[in-house]
């Protein structure tokens, strides 16, 4: 497999894992990219991005990351937070007036931020391409009911967090989440990262390949068991209620997809373009203050049992934290092993980009084949420890990296 791009010396175990990953872990198309001390040390890409046609992964190919989505729309809230045009401790009411319906005027802006709200699902059906219709999404939200008593409980909100956080942006900025982010962060730093994709990007796009069904006795994790279990409950709510998103082959690469401004899983880009947001955080702020950085980097909220994923997760102000799950049973075993400074988001599938404000490193993943996990899986997480291991950092049992 050829492998293209560049790789400082000090890093070649991370080109060795990431060969690896295309020899002895199925990887079929993918990117990775890091920086230290706001230099690029790891750049590279290799395999195929569209097996249908044979096209390779180049330099400038993107594809759909998924939920690494929600860390560029919780940048996008941190920085109207910095600047005090908008508090994470107020409530939505305050900025959206229409969502305090049903019980939800207590809801604070850090409930959306942490998934503790309560509206990770919608229970009456949604028409197909509802998520393409940003009316209509915020709409129903603002008028559903809490799943639970809001504030109480911690329960991943994979498909409406966008949404949600996104309208509380559009209110407090008077621009939509794509815009803003467009504006403000991946045109500054020159990123090729869209929450928004325009048309005249479509054919870089590796389009994505879901994650094989499980083989008889393999393990399924609980969310997907639930799931598939009880049409009643949230995990099915969340993958069977989204207008065709989720469960219609195809329906999440449409142009229809790419185009809309989907917040929560919606982000197109690559390696470069998640290295690069997370590059100036990593390096101490930037596009943020110093104060802003301590909130975006701080545990807001964990628990045991989540309870859409239904298992245990560690979240700051809308980033995943660390999360060492391996003690679970195998399905449910993945996790994010990162070092207690660093904060960023995983995708589905296993996409992932980061900031370690301490090493000044920042990190990026994207691939087109999914895995069947709910964290990363053995591909991204061979190439984040072998930057680790490149900074001197130890693990502490085999997990958090620390120095």
């Amino acid at each position: 497999m050829a492998i293209d791009g560049t790789c400082d010396d000090k890093y070649t175990e991370v080109r060795d894992e990431f060969e690896r990953n295309f020899a002895e872990r199925g990887e079929i198309g993918a990117s990775v990219c890091v920086t230290v001390d706001g230099e690029t040390v790891v750049d590279l890409w290799g395999g195929t991005a569209n097996p249908e046609t044979g096209q390779e992964w180049r330099q400038d190919t993107i594809g759909h990351v998924w939920s690494c989505t929600k860390g560029a729309t919780a940048l996008c809230a941190h920085i109207l937070a910095s600047r005090g045009e908008l508090d994470l401790n107020a409530p939505v009411t305050k900025y959206w007036p229409e969502f305090g319906a049903k019980g939800k005027d207590g809801v604070l802006v850090r409930h959306l931020m942490t998934h503790s709200a309560g509206l990770p699902a919608l229970r009456d059906p949604l028409p197909p391409g509802a998520f393409y219709d940003w009316t209509l999404m915020t709409e129903r939200l603002a008028d559903e009911e809490p799943f639970w008593a809001p504030g109480t409980m911690q329960g991943y909100h994979a498909l409406t967090f966008g949404f949600l956080v996104g309208e509380v942006i559009r209110r407090a900025s008077g621009r939509s989440l794509g815009t803003f982010f467009h504006e403000e962060v991946a045109g500054p730093l020159g990123l090729d990262f869209w929450i928004g994709l325009p048309e005249s990007h479509e054919g870089r796009v590796a389009p994505t390949i879901p994650a094989g069904p499980p083989a008889p006795g393999d393990p399924v994790p609980s969310f997907y068991q639930l799931a598939f279990a009880d049409p009643t409950s949230i995990p099915s709510l969340l993958l069977g209620n989204n207008g065709g998103y989720m469960l219609t082959p195809g329906e999440s690469d449409s142009r229809a997809a790419h185009a809309a401004e989907i917040g929560a899983v919606g982000g197109v880009t690559n390696a470069r373009g998640l290295a690069g947001m997370y590059r100036p955080l990593a390096l101490g702020g930037g596009l943020v203050s110093t104060d802003q950085m301590v909130v975006m980097g701080s545990v807001a909220a964990a628990t045991q049992s989540d309870a859409v994923l239904l298992v245990p997760t560690r979240w700051s102000m809308g980033f995943m934290k660390a999360m060492d799950n391996r003690y679970l049973p195998p399905a449910d075993s993945e996790g994010v092993l990162l070092s207690e400074d660093a904060f960023g988001h995983a995708g589905m599938g296993g996409s992932l980009g980061f900031a370690d404000p301490l090493p000044r490193m920042s990190f990026g993943y994207s691939m087109n084949l999914q895995g069947t996990g709910l964290g990363i899986n053995a591909r991204g997480q061979s190439l984040v420890d072998a930057v680790y291991r490149a900074l001197g950092y130890r693990q502490a049992y085999g997990g958090v990296w620390y120095v």
